[in-house]
């Protein structure tokens, strides 16, 4: 319901010229199922999840940063984020995350993605190849 989100999904989807991504809200049913399965309290920690594998996931900056490295191009100038600190990265995710329906708006729900975008967005079950 998240502005900001919606438009970050679609630039991803943009961006993703290989089709490595796939997305999920954090509150549909698979989404609750994901962070359950990875051990997440979303009490503590409602942000962006970059799920690599069942050991292996990236949550906020880290997430952030892994998908904008992966687009190529003049994307990896990104990489010069990586040398700051984790703490600090994500107190300035938490901050924009805390301001994005001030600054962004939000709407009464999700997108709903059109038929040629349906693909990528997993919907009823967790697919068998990811381990979960």
């Amino acid at each position: 319901m998240c502005n900001l989100c919606n438009k970050s999904v679609l630039k991803v989807i943009r961006w993703d010229t290989k089709d490595n991504f796939v997305f999920c809200a954090l509150q549909s049913e698979i989404g609750a199922t994901f962070v359950k399965n990875l051990g997440i309290d979303l009490l503590k920690m409602d942000s962006i999840i970059l799920y690599e594998s069942p050991k292996n996931f990236a949550c906020k900056s880290t997430a952030v940063l892994k998908i904008m490295n992966s687009f190529g191009g003049w994307w990896h100038l990104t990489q010069i984020c990586w040398l700051v600190p984790p703490f600090l990265r994500n107190r300035i995710y938490d901050f924009i995350a805390k301001k994005r329906y001030q600054w962004f708006g939000q709407s009464d729900r999700c997108m709903q993605p059109n038929p040629a975008l349906k693909k990528r967005f997993l919907s009823s079950a967790i697919p068998s190849d990811l381990g979960l």
